[in-house]
């Protein structure tokens, strides 16, 4: 039996990167996947990899808090109840406390924290009555301070004590969700690749001294969906190759 037959799971940020690579993982490991992706045209070439018959794409703004509905009924109507949400879209831009742009900083936190609360906020009400597993695509930057990455610091860093609230709350109301974040250092994805000259800068930050692969970060969403994190909420999984250890 594969880890994740009978599960139905939301990605978002599916079109590429980590949400490309645990969709990928997941429906090969069993389950249905919706993703979901501001690139319309990226999530269409997703389900070409994926498979359409396993999987399906929504365009979505995760910012917007009417956009949530439409991807959890289209999940229902699909494959079934959704019991499984991968809060993955988010972005990035360089900054710093001194220069930072007040539009910079809102667009920042309205993709990277407002999405994943309303992901959170939504997967709560979707699966109370049949139980299931929110998984919050977190970062390193959720675990220690980068100079250059002030507004990004900001929203991961409340990004991993919001799933700890979130943990909470489900278990006091006795509602069978899990929820925790995944916290990876740097790894070959869209985002990171774009900056090719800052690749061996970043590699020696890793005392594995490489970057990680999307795969290996799907590895350990794959275990957070599955049965197999069953005693496991409110927890922070790092994934870094060693970062944040030193």
């Amino acid at each position: 039996m594969a880890r994740l037959d009978g599960k139905v799971a939301i990605i978002t940020g599916g079109a590429k990167g980590f949400g490309l690579s645990t969709a990928q993982l997941f429906v090969q490991e069993g389950a249905k996947v919706v993703i979901t992706d501001l690139d319309e045209q990226g999530g269409q070439k997703a389900l070409d990899t994926i498979g359409r018959d396993k999987a399906a794409f929504v365009a979505q703004d995760v910012a917007k808090e009417d956009s949530w509905e439409p991807v959890f009924n289209a999940a229902r109507d699909k494959f079934g109840e959704a019991n499984v949400l991968v809060n993955n879209a988010g972005i990035l831009f360089f900054d710093d406390a001194e220069h930072i742009e007040m539009d910079e900083w809102h667009k920042i936190l309205s993709v990277d924290l407002d999405g994943v609360m309303l992901g959170v906020k939504h997967a709560i009400a979707h699966m109370k009555e049949h139980g299931g597993s929110i998984i919050n695509m977190c970062s390193i930057a959720g675990l220690i301070g980068i100079a250059n990455l002030y507004a990004y610091n900001a929203a991961k860093g409340a990004v991993r004590l919001l799933t700890k609230s979130a943990a909470l709350y489900c278990a006091q109301q006795g509602y069978p969700i899990r929820v925790n974040s995944i916290h990876p250092g740097y790894a070959h994805t869209p985002m990171v690749d774009a900056y090719p000259q800052m690749r061996s800068d970043l590699e020696k930050l890793h005392p594995m001294g490489r970057l990680g692969s999307a795969r290996e970060i799907a590895n350990m969403a794959l275990y957070l969906a599955s049965d197999d994190s069953s005693f496991s909420t409110g927890s922070e999984f790092v994934v870094d190759g060693g970062y944040t250890a030193q």
